[in-house]
């Protein structure tokens, strides 16, 4: 039988240990942006032997193999996104929530003319606060 997140780590050439999916399990399907911290609380529950120190592992190779992204939305935090789609955040200020924004919602310009700068990439990061 097969399961999709064992699949899909062999499809990125990761052995399928129990730690790693289970990690995978929650962060390669979740809406949020969880720092390592909080996929290690949200692993737990499920495998109370896993260390923090595997998580942290587990999530540099998801974003090596191109699984996830790691993103410095903060100052001093990182956290790991899996949608790899081109969007751009927004975080509420009152409650830290990262919500993701489509990239069409938004028009940058002149990214091209930016003088001797070559942009490989770029997001846009937006800050306030949720309205409803």
């Amino acid at each position: 039988m097969s399961e999709p997140t064992i699949d899909t780590l062999r499809a990125h050439d990761i052995h399928p240990s129990p730690q790693r999916v289970a990690v995978g399990r929650y962060v390669l399907y979740t809406d949020e942006h969880p720092s390592a911290e909080v996929v290690f609380d949200r692993v737990r529950a499920a495998l109370p032997t896993i260390s923090l120190a595997t998580v942290y592992n587990t999530l540099n190779l998801f974003v090596e193999k191109g699984l996830l992204r790691s993103l410095a939305l903060r100052e001093g935090r990182t956290v790991f996104d899996p949608c790899l789609e081109p969007h751009h955040h927004f975080i509420d200020d009152e409650t830290g929530t990262i919500v993701d924004v489509p990239w069409d919602a938004l028009e940058v310009k002149n990214v091209d003319g930016l003088g001797d700068l070559q942009v490989d990439s770029y997001q846009v990061v937006l800050r306030g606060k949720r309205l409803s």
